[in-house]
């Protein structure tokens, strides 16, 4: 589904509901208050999840969580990153193959598929050396992360099969990524369909400060 397409169903929705003053049946918009309520449910829910269901996310709907992550805010607006959408299994299989042969033990965990947390999408982000390239990425798979919870499908930062992916064993399948000359992958991001679901680790309210 295209993401523009959605725009505009959107739109049609709100001018649809915009014309209901008068009739008790239709559903009136969501207030400001209402659309604030839901962006803090979404960030104050989301869990990293790392057991999913088989089948791999549509297309249309990782394109869409890939646009959210573009619309990141980014140091003057470079958009210094690159992002690689994987759901082929023979790819997933492939690299997974080589990276048991080096990591026998993983192989051993109960329920263990592939290398990336079993996620059957993977979004690899890249960028090129730079001061600001890791925040900019950081924003750029948050707004992914959140996008996709917002919409039911899990996710979980992956930074040890990144390590595999840059070494020489896996040289061939950082190649298909075919990133820019300059880029370096910096992390990975799985996602899928939740096949679980974790409850919330406590957090450290302490490190939050005012400074007068």
């Amino acid at each position: 589904m295209n993401f523009f397409k959605l725009l505009g169903f959107g739109a049609v929705l709100a001018a649809v509901f915009g014309s209901c003053s008068g009739n008790t049946d239709c559903e009136k918009p969501a207030s400001g208050a209402d659309r604030a309520d839901a962006v803090i449910e979404t960030i104050m829910s989301r869990r990293s999840v790392r057991d999913y269901l088989a089948r791999p996310v549509p297309r249309d709907t990782m394109e869409l969580i890939a646009r959210c992550g573009i619309n990141a805010p980014n140091a003057m607006n470079r958009q210094e990153w690159e992002i690689r959408i994987v759901d082929n299994p023979d790819f997933i299989d492939g690299v997974t193959t080589l990276f048991i042969k080096e990591n026998p033990d993983m192989a051993l965990n109960s329920g263990f598929r592939n290398m990336f947390r079993n996620a059957p999408t993977v979004v690899f982000i890249a960028a090129p050396e730079g001061s600001y390239s890791g925040v900019n990425c950081g924003l750029l798979g948050e707004n992914m992360i959140l996008a996709a919870w917002s919409m039911g499908i899990g996710s979980c930062c992956l930074g040890g099969p990144v390590a595999f992916m840059n070494s020489e064993s896996a040289a061939d399948y950082l190649s298909k990524l075919n990133f820019s000359e300059g880029y370096t992958l910096l992390y990975a991001i799985g996602f899928g369909f939740p096949a679980e679901r974790p409850e919330a680790r406590p957090r450290d309210e302490a490190k939050i400060r005012f400074v007068d």
